[in-house]
């Protein structure tokens, strides 16, 4: 049974830090690419980034040089480390794999960014 569990949603002031995980399991974790989407009230979900089984990593232009995305194989987690946090980026994160022809989700963690 392959599951996704995101953790490290909460609150924050806009300039703010947040590290959001993805523990996961069920597959063979390191073989797997990893995403990060978001989906703000009223909103489609959009990708945040992802990033490739070998470590390479791309990035939506509207997080490329604030987030970062990186893997702990030996601990199954994927990272989002999001910095200088504006009130845009208020959503619901998910992790996301597709293994064995289907795809997978977490289910969400809320980030909140506001004075």
């Amino acid at each position: 049974q392959v599951q996704l569990v995101e953790s490290g949603g909460g609150l924050v002031q806009p300039g703010g830090s947040l590290r959001l995980s993805c523990a996961a399991s069920g597959i063979i974790f390191s073989i797997n690419a990893m995403h990060w989407y978001r989906q703000a009230p009223g909103k489609a979900r959009e990708l945040v980034g992802v990033i490739s089984s070998g470590g390479s990593t791309n990035y939506a232009g509207s997080v490329k040089g604030r987030f970062t995305i990186s893997r702990d194989n030996a601990k199954n987690t994927v990272y989002l480390q999001m910095n200088s946090l504006k009130p845009e980026d208020t959503a619901v994160y998910y992790c996301h794999t597709a293994a064995y022809y289907t795809d997978y989700w977490g289910q969400g963690t809320q980030v909140t960014v506001s004075s």
